[in-house]
Parts: C-alpha cells; sequence; structure tokens
C-alpha cells in the first residue's frame, strides 16, 4: 500500500514560483462560494457576493493572472509629452517650464488651458513666446480646453500628443517638476508600462492635502486594490504616466465603463489593469501649493466616483 503526499501550494508561494520563471503576477481573484446548485441563487451569489471583502476570503477558487515578462517591449523610449492641464494657475506656468528636468532630448509640452479667469492663458501664451526666442529644446504647445474638467483636458491632450510617452503634471506643481525624471527612468527602460505617483510614503508639506482628502485617498485606495485584486497605495495621484499606444489600447478597452470620472485618474487606471500592463509606483513628495487655489470639490466629486466604484465593480469585480 503506497502513502500518497499532496501539497497545497497558497497564494504566495504561487506568486514566488511565477516570479522565479520570469512572470508578473498582475491580478488575485477569488472566485465561488457554492459551488452546487441552490434553486438559482447560487449564481447571484457567486457573482455579487463571493467578491465582497470577507466573503472573498472563503470562497473555493483562487486565480492568479499572471503574464511573462519576456513579452514587454523593453525598447528604449526617447520622447515624450509632458500634459499640464491648468485653470486659474498663472503663477506656476512659467516654473514649470523651468523647473522640468531635461531627461530626454525629444520633450513636448502641451498646456491645456479650462477657461481660467486669471490671464493664465495669456501667461502661456508668453511662455511659447520666450521658449522660442531661446530656441530651446522644448517644444511646447497649448490649447484650449473644449469643454470642462480634469479628465476632458488631459484626455484631449493625449489625442493630440505626438512622442511615445505620456506624462500628466498637474498645474499646481504640488508634484514636483524635478521628479519626474524618476518617472521616465521607469518606463522609458521597459521597466514599467504603466507608473503611478504616490503621495502617502513621505511625510507632506502643512496644508498640502486636507485631513478629508487624506482619509479619503486612503479610502480610496483599498477600495481600488480590493477592485482590481492588485496594490495601489494612492490612486488619486494626479502624475501618471502611460505610453500613447497603451493609452489609445486602453481608450478602446475602457468603452464601457462610462463617464464617471471627472479627474481621468481611474480610466487610466481600470485601463492598465485591464491590459494587465506592469505597473510601478513611484513615492513622491506632495507639495503645498504655492499659488492659486484647489479646483477639487471633495463632495461632489467624491459621490461621483463612489458612483464610478459601483459601477465598475458590476463592470470588472463582478463577472
Amino acid at each position: 500500500m503506497s502513502n500518497i503526499n499532496s501539497t497545497l501550494l497558497g497564494t504566495s508561494d504561487i506568486f514566488n514560483f511565477l516570479e522565479s520563471s520570469n512572470y508578473q503576477s498582475v491580478r488575485i481573484d477569488r472566485k465561488i462560494l457554492i459551488p452546487f446548485s441552490l434553486f438559482g441563487l447560487e449564481r447571484l451569489i457567486n457573482r455579487y457576493i463571493a467578491p465582497l471583502p470577507l466573503f472573498s476570503n472563503i470562497c473555493l477558487r483562487h486565480y492568479n493572472i499572471s503574464r511573462s515578462l519576456k513579452v514587454i517591449d523593453k525598447t528604449k523610449k526617447k520622447s515624450v509629452s509632458i500634459i499640464i492641464p491648468c485653470k486659474n494657475e498663472r503663477g506656476n506656468i512659467i516654473s514649470a517650464i523651468k523647473r522640468l528636468p531635461k531627461f530626454t532630448d525629444q520633450i513636448e509640452v502641451i498646456f491645456v488651458e479650462g477657461n481660467s479667469n486669471d490671464g493664465t492663458w495669456n501667461e502661456i501664451n508668453k511662455v511659447i513666446k520666450n521658449n522660442k526666442s531661446l530656441k530651446t529644446k522644448i517644444k511646447i504647445k497649448a490649447y484650449k480646453q473644449p469643454s470642462k474638467g480634469k479628465a476632458d483636458a488631459v484626455f484631449y491632450a493625449f489625442d493630440k500628443a505626438k512622442n511615445d510617452i505620456l506624462i500628466i503634471l498637474d498645474g499646481d506643481l504640488t508634484v514636483a517638476p524635478e521628479t519626474l525624471d524618476k518617472f521616465w527612468k521607469k518606463i522609458s527602460t521597459g521597466e514599467a508600462e504603466y507608473v503611478n505617483g504616490s503621495r502617502l510614503v513621505y511625510p507632506m508639506d502643512n496644508n498640502a492635502m486636507r485631513f478629508l482628502n487624506y482619509i479619503a485617498n486612503k479610502l480610496f485606495s483599498l477600495l481600488f486594490t480590493w477592485l482590481l485584486g492588485q496594490r495601489f497605495t494612492d490612486t488619486l495621484c494626479g502624475t501618471k504616466v502611460i505610453s500613447k499606444k497603451n493609452y489609445l489600447r486602453a481608450k478602446k478597452k475602457n468603452k464601457d465603463l462610462g463617464n464617471f470620472d471627472p479627474f481621468g485618474d481611474f480610466f487610466i487606471i481600470f485601463g492598465a489593469s485591464r491590459l494587465c500592463l506592469k505597473i510601478t509606483e513611484v513615492p513622491i513628495r506632495y507639495k503645498a501649493r504655492v499659488y492659486g487655489e484647489t479646483q477639487i470639490s471633495r463632495f461632489s466629486h467624491g459621490i461621483l466616483l463612489i458612483k464610478m466604484l459601483i459601477f465598475a465593480f458590476f463592470k470588472i469585480k463582478a463577472v
């Protein structure tokens, strides 16, 4: 009579085995609470109840969605378009250009002005005129935003951008332009295909972020980590980096998600996750504003984000 030994592999074991075989775990999912017929209720329970926190811990099936790192395009990127959405940011325009590190030869800066009333548009045009006379290697373009909201500004500029890599730099400069070279190194070498900034690692300047905003950022990070099955520490950081090619793929992939996102942050995150891109976070130091006021409405925008979270649950998690 022979002995039969069985070995149960945990989630971390599978993760480590895949990593040692040059695979990256993109997402962890848990499914199936009821593996038998229960008067037709099993389908509803397995689809909508099983993915919920706590319930997912006792699901019977665990899925590790991974991708081979060999298929990642590691061709060194050489050109970048830096998108700067700005509304009532006149005092930050010249600093955005002067403080920008020259981390590659082909840099295109695209300002998208959102119908300001403080002279921002005139300031942008003055900077463009001075840049032409200096004949720097940085090309500066400017567009009037066709509608309203940061998402509209960002995606309008993404469609206009000509270069390989797209970087968002908020016009308030609370994320320092000097830090963009860290993001560039991650994506230009193929180390990452999508890079997300994280403001919640280092200590912040006083008054850089309101207490309720900080709590909301922490909460949304936890919710989206659960929703997407991969860790995000700061989903609402405005500094995000993706290639133009992958943005166009994400745009096509996300057509079914609606238009709830007022900032565009989650559109990009959802797209990167659904495309199984290699995602990396870069910690940055979050600074207090030196000019202007925040454009964020905590409560109305918060309600919109909650609606989008619920909508995304049915489109992404409960499938």
